[in-house]
């Protein structure tokens, strides 16, 4: 009887975590890039109480045994890197990206952060920045008396000088792409680092190498499904009231035991 609160225990835990990530996944609804999660899950160890195959006590061979699962655990969390929505801004800066890749971003200790938010700025020197104040590789800056600027598919940075009639060339954005993205270590801020599940980032010119372009002048909204989350959700809460009920039912058991 112990057993069986040990197992809805774990049960309850599961989707205490599986609900965690729907609202994770709900409040991020409207951020820029965002990618939903979702939770993994196995089941538990076993106890043998008898072999399958074992012999019987008249000699014959049992053809099942007898086992006894002790639950379920969350093993992984993955996130899901379909395509979000993009969305037309009136910020010349702003860029998406149209298939795989990430943009680069400088991070205050040196190492190289990955990101899908395409909401850029400028600082005060006229560099090309997150709105976290990271600098977007290869560091690009914006000259102060620019009239126009204009991001191409292929990354290339373009902005027309005052006094001048043809645009000038900045520089051009580069993306990283890896083998196994789910790989990747959520940093936080819409930002993630690479892990040795991940793999070394392969960097390209987007359009290139599979991976894909930049479309000026929009963001990337969260691919994150309202209806399918709330869905989730029902069944998440239905399911932890199930083990909760397994809970309550094992503790009557135990007391009618008691009376005994």
């Amino acid at each position: 009887m112990i057993r069986s609160l040990w197992i809805a225990k774990t049960g309850m835990e599961g989707q205490q975590m599986k609900l965690d990530a729907i609202s994770n996944n709900l409040a991020n609804v409207g951020t820029n890039g965002f990618k939903r999660e979702g939770v993994l899950f196995e089941d538990l160890m076993y106890q043998n109480l008898r072999p399958a195959g074992a012999a019987s006590a008249e000699g014959a061979q049992l053809p099942t045994g007898l086992q006894v699962g002790l639950g379920v655990k969350v093993t992984a969390s993955v996130r899901n890197f379909n395509q979000g929505a993009l969305t037309q801004t009136s910020n010349p800066l702003d860029v998406a990206i149209k298939g795989a890749g990430f943009l680069q971003v400088q991070m205050p200790d040196g190492t190289t952060g990955y990101t899908r938010d395409g909401a850029l700025q400028v600082d005060a020197n006229g560099t090309i920045v997150t709105s976290a104040g990271y600098t977007v590789m290869p560091g690009i800056t914006i000259p102060a008396d620019s009239t126009s600027v204009s991001i191409a598919a292929n990354g290339t940075v373009s902005a027309t000088i005052a006094g001048q009639t043809n645009a000038t060339t900045l520089g051009q954005f580069q993306l990283a792409n890896f083998i196994n993205p789910a790989g990747l270590s959520s940093k936080g801020g819409n930002l993630y680092g690479e892990t040795p599940a991940s793999g070394t980032a392969n960097v390209a010119t987007p359009g290139s190498s599979g991976l894909g372009q930049l479309q000026g002048g929009f963001v990337e909204g969260s691919n994150v499904n309202v209806v399918e989350e709330l869905v989730s959700m029902i069944a998440t809460q239905r399911a932890y009231e199930l083990n909760s009920k397994a809970v309550q039912t094992s503790d009557q058991m135990l007391q009618k035991l008691a009376q005994l």
